[in-house]
């Protein structure tokens, strides 16, 4: 009896037990479903989930658009002007970027207010066609000559720019139109654009507008790419600076474009010298790499000899990545394609008119970038 007892009570010890080591496990499972189900609420299945992404322009820029008597001359077709046969040879690589972008710096005041030349410049509005049907999205208006024919011919050329669709940006109506940062956006990437220049030949804006024209300021420059960059994901500033004719950018320059490069800038366009200087990488304290183009030299101008007839077109790509709610913006894979005005104001491809002279070109082009890309002489 005393040992039926025994087993009986073995059994049930036994019984307990095993229904407390199941208990427990259902516990310590549920305790484990709710600690992964506690940490998959702590992380947003937006951010996630969100793998990286990935979207990139081709940016295309020229130099200097200085329309001499003697180019517009040779471009009189009837009872107008017609531009197009001067820039036939190069207008598909301006056309195959997604956004290009020109140094107009003669004023398009047209021909209601007379046309002139050098050293007070006032050019045919078909210019600007001419630069609209190769591509052209946006222009800058602010260098030395932007007061040439005073007030009434910056009206009639922003009138013209806004006619055909081609933004302008460096010289405006008023101050409203001057605050109204011009952006481009293009496969999800947005671009602003800004300009400055160091002067205007002396001649000074009219009293109370100062919208007429921007001049190169360092604190009014780095608010502007402030009040950019939170409307567009990169910005290009676009300097009308340095010593005409020489082939090498100044202290002035390299000072100007190191502090425009820490204000934030993304690509820096330099106009002015008439002659192409070397390309080179900015490194900020940010750690990022801003490209300039100290000078792009003259793209379509009357000046011949000295290098004053070769210019080029800067191509980039502008890349932006995405992940978990934060982008960033680089400038990259820079290439130049040197060109050539001839005497009949044509712009050739420079390795189509003479290879020993493009060899040349190439190698002052990318003496600071050895990678740049430059076609082969």
């Amino acid at each position: 009896m005393k040992k039926i007892t025994i087993g009986i009570l073995i059994m049930l010890v036994i019984a307990v037990a095993a229904l407390l080591l199941q208990g427990e496990d259902e516990y310590s499972a549920e305790r484990k479903s709710l600690d992964l189900s506690t940490y998959n609420t702590d992380i947003s299945p937006a951010k996630s989930n969100q793998p990286l992404t990935t979207s990139s322009i081709t940016l295309a820029a020229v130099g200097d658009i200085l329309i001499h008597d003697r180019v517009y001359e040779k471009a009189v077709e009837g009872n107008s002007y017609n531009f197009n046969p001067m820039l036939s040879k190069v207008q598909k690589q301006l056309q195959d970027a997604d956004i290009t972008f020109a140094n107009q710096e003669t004023v398009i005041g047209g021909t209601s207010i007379g046309l002139s030349s050098y050293p007070s410049f006032n050019s045919p509005t078909e210019v600007g066609d001419a630069l609209k049907s190769s591509g052209v999205d946006i222009v800058s208006m602010a260098n030395n000559h932007t007061l040439d024919r005073g007030e009434k011919a910056i009206q009639n050329a922003i009138k013209h720019w806004n006619k055909i669709g081609i933004l302008y940006t460096g010289s405006y109506l008023s101050e409203k139109d001057r605050k109204e940062i011009r952006t481009i956006e293009q496969n999800g990437i947005s671009v602003a654009f800004l300009a400055y220049t160091y002067g205007t030949n002396g001649i000074r804006p009219p009293s109370g507008k100062p919208y007429l024209v921007n001049y190169i300021d360092r604190e009014l420059i780095k608010n502007d790419i402030l009040a950019a960059k939170k409307e567009a994901d990169a910005v290009v500033v676009s300097i009308h600076f340095g010593n005409e004719y020489e082939r090498y950018p100044s202290n002035d320059q390299l000072a100007l474009s190191s502090d425009i490069a820490e204000a934030g800038a993304d690509l820096i366009l330099g106009h002015h010298p008439h002659v192409l200087q070397p390309l080179e990488w900015i490194e900020t304290s940010d750690d990022r790499k801003v490209l300039v183009a100290y000078s792009l030299g003259n793209f379509l101008s009357g000046q011949r000899m000295d290098y004053k007839d070769i210019g080029g077109i800067l191509k980039v790509n502008i890349v932006k990545k995405e992940f978990r709610g934060i982008s960033t913006i680089t400038v990259t894979s820079p290439s130049f394609t040197p060109t050539f005005v001839d005497k009949n104001y044509h712009v050739n491809p420079l390795s189509e008119v003479n290879s020993e002279l493009l060899n040349e070109i190439n190698q002052h082009m990318k003496q600071w970038i050895p990678d740049l890309k430059v076609p082969k002489a």
